[in-house]
Parts: structure tokens; C-alpha cells; sequence
């Protein structure tokens, strides 16, 4: 019984076999020239594929990259404008803080004047003079002298006399 079943399996797996062979033996009338121009053109096709998406993806990649270096550029320009403004304000106070030296020096010059007692401020160029003098004179000197300062756009004399 062993050996039946063994020649049914043999007799089942080479039928298997003589169907699957027939089934590879497809009718192809074309050369093997022609065979192969039909893969080169497929081949072509989807290269062109290929191709095309690449640019787009390219297309894309250009156009962000353009967007960024907008961004970048006017982020740039923003802080140099931020920078520029800065640099100003310290500028004016640098100016500031020298005039009133400057000031407070020549007051020092006076003998009726005292540079100690007179507080000196400067602010965009303008300089407040606050504190005692001793006479009308001596605050009118105190006033030339800031105003004749290097610097000075105008002066507040708030002395007071006595």
C-alpha cells in the first residue's frame, strides 16, 4: 500500500509539473531585439519619471529655500535697524555724560562757582543746571559757561540765587 501511495504522489507532482511547464510556455511571437526595445522603453518611461518628479522636488525645495532666505534677510535687516538704534542711544548718552564732565569742569574753573553744589544734567544735548549760586552774576556765568560747551544745544539755568 506504501508503494501505491508513492506512484500516486510521483504520478500527481509530475502532472504538477507538466501543467506548471506549460503555463511558462506562453506564445511570444516577438525577437529578442523586440523584447528588449519594449524594456528600454519602459525603462525610458520610467526614468522620465523619475525625472520629472526630481525637478519638482527640486522646484519645491529651491522655493523654500527661497522663502527662508527671505526671511533670513529681513530678520537681518531688522536687527541691523535694532542695532543701528542702539548704538545711537548709547552714542547720545556717551555724549551726554561727556558734556555734562565738560560742564561740571568749567564750573570747577570759577572761583564764585561751586561744581560740587551745582547739579548738572544733560539730556539730548540740553543741560539743566540745578543748585545754589551765590549771585545773579555768577548763575549767568554758570549759564555761558555750559552754553559755551562743545556739545550744548540749549541750557535750563535753574540756579537759584542766595
Amino acid at each position: 500500500m506504501n508503494n501505491f501511495i508513492h506512484r500516486i504522489t510521483l504520478i500527481a507532482a509530475g502532472a504538477a509539473l507538466a501543467m506548471g511547464l506549460a503555463a511558462c510556455n506562453k506564445n511570444d511571437d516577438r525577437t529578442a531585439g523586440q523584447k528588449l526595445d519594449s524594456a528600454i522603453a519602459k525603462t525610458d518611461a520610467a526614468a522620465d519619471e523619475a525625472k520629472a518628479k526630481a525637478a519638482a522636488a527640486a522646484d519645491d525645495a529651491k522655493a523654500a529655500a527661497d522663502r527662508a532666505g527671505a526671511d533670513v534677510r529681513a530678520g537681518a535687516s531688522d536687527l541691523a535697524a535694532s542695532a543701528s538704534a542702539a548704538a545711537s542711544a548709547v552714542g547720545d548718552a556717551l555724549d551726554d555724560a561727556s558734556i555734562t564732565a565738560s560742564v561740571k569742569a568749567g564750573l570747577a574753573k570759577d572761583p564764585d562757582l561751586s561744581a560740587l553744589k551745582i547739579d548738572v544734567d544733560t539730556k539730548n544735548g540740553t543741560v539743566t543746571l540745578q543748585g545754589p549760586a551765590p549771585t545773579a552774576a555768577a548763575k549767568d556765568r554758570a549759564a555761558a559757561i555750559a552754553r559755551d560747551t562743545k556739545g550744548v544745544t540749549g541750557v535750563a539755568n535753574l540756579l537759584k540765587v542766595g
